[in-house]
């Protein structure tokens, strides 16, 4: 499943879910948590079921409420028999809860996406997704619950930068993703009117390792897709590196356009060419 850009759009709103399709993104995130207050979550939740039952045109997630919460079970009810292509798993502390999860949904449980930093606890638990990586499509993290939930005022600078902590927390979520072997996707841009800002966050975010990101508005998909896309620059140069390694097996490293290149430049260059396609 590519999952570059995974488009937000709330639950108790399914006028959007189409013009969410329209926008390009890989994937929406059928929302029932944050932005679904607690008197509509019913309506919402046969807006989605609906929803999936029809035609979709995309892969579509369903953000559920946490598990402690009076709203999941209720959640999962309404919605796994429509067969979301994922459940979106907020307030996830690790893969205790991914396995928690997979136990109130079923033997029919789709894969997860959880949102794994949203907790004091959870930051604890970063390492442990790899336990439980066959149900993951995924793993992604937060930068507001958390400095709410330990009463910082903030998780961001002045010019709208992590500040350390949460900086922190996004490496560990990185590599946590990683160590697992599953998509490592980057949390929202918050400022849907500041394209600028918007391009300069997802490169950074594709430069440190990040493979798709999550998006809030359908104007911001574009970008995302374009930045988490290998241009034909990237792709020419991964194919010269699969290329020389394999024009001279069994070597450690080589020389390629004057610069020495190694084995961690050959893993580097086939998972390009994975997210590309080729």
């Amino acid at each position: 499943m590519k999952l570059r850009s995974l488009l937000f759009v709330p639950g108790d709103r399914p006028e959007r879910f189409a013009k969410a399709v329209a926008s390009g993104a890989d994937a929406l995130i059928l929302d029932l948590e944050d932005s679904v207050a607690a008197e509509k979550k019913p309506d919402a939740r046969a807006a989605i079921a609906a929803w999936l039952s029809g035609d979709r045109q995309v892969p579509c997630f369903v953000r559920i409420n946490p598990l402690d919460s009076e709203h999941a079970r209720a959640d999962l009810d309404a919605v796994l028999s429509a067969r979301p292509d994922g459940l979106v798993l907020p307030k996830a502390e690790g893969a205790a809860s991914v396995r928690r999860l997979v136990e109130l949904a079923g033997p029919d449980c789709p894969v997860i996406l959880p949102i794994a930093s949203e907790t004091p606890a959870a930051i604890f638990q970063l390492g442990t997704y790899a336990e439980a990586a066959a149900h993951l499509a995924g793993v992604t993290w937060g930068a507001e619950d958390l400095p709410a939930a330990i009463g910082a005022a903030s998780s961001r600078n002045a010019d709208g930068s992590y500040t350390a902590p949460y900086e922190m927390v996004r490496a560990l979520t990185l590599f946590g993703a990683h160590a697992a072997g599953v998509a490592a996707i980057e949390t929202v841009y918050p400022d849907i009117a500041d394209t600028e800002g918007l391009a300069a966050y997802v490169a950074r975010g594709q430069r440190d390792g990040f493979t798709g990101m999550m998006a809030i508005h359908p104007a911001q998909v574009a970008t995302i897709n374009a930045g988490f896309t290998p241009d034909e620059v990237q792709i020419a140069h991964a194919r010269a590196v699969v290329q020389a390694f394999a024009a001279n097996p069994g070597t450690g490293a080589l020389k390629l356009d004057g610069k020495m290149v190694d084995r961690p430049h050959l893993q580097q260059a086939r998972a390009l060419l994975a997210r590309a396609g080729l």
